[in-house]
């Protein structure tokens, strides 16, 4: 994955509008939070393969984090702390964010085909 490019990740969620897709949604803070703290809470987010059509999506932030929104006709779909992107070789757009130590913490992908892994 590479760093977060605006436009090109702009022009790829534009690509999905007003189209079914599919999409995977993760956000987790996972065990990790309770090795480091045992008063922390473990959270997390999965949604996948939730077949959504999109009327617009937006990517906003700055090179540090960024936030996903994808326009529903029944409200919104949103991811916030990415920071990497890439297309996959089944032409899907995967983003993510990690923690310093490179875990994990959130993802969201978009595509025409079901998610496999």
């Amino acid at each position: 994955m590479k760093a977060i490019d605006v436009d090109q990740v702009q022009q790829a969620i534009d690509r999905y509008a007003n189209k079914p897709v599919y999409i995977h949604l993760e956000t987790t803070n996972g065990a990790y939070a309770s090795h480091f703290d045992d008063k922390a809470y473990n959270i997390g987010v999965f949604i996948r393969n939730a077949k959504i059509s999109y009327e617009h999506g937006k990517i906003v932030g700055t090179d540090q984090a960024y936030r996903v929104g994808l326009k529903t006709d029944m409200g919104w779909v949103y991811a916030e702390g990415l920071s990497q992107w890439e297309i996959d070789s089944d032409d899907r757009l995967l983003m993510a964010g990690h923690d310093r130590e490179g875990r994990l913490m959130v993802a969201l992908e978009i595509g025409e085909k079901p998610f496999d892994y």
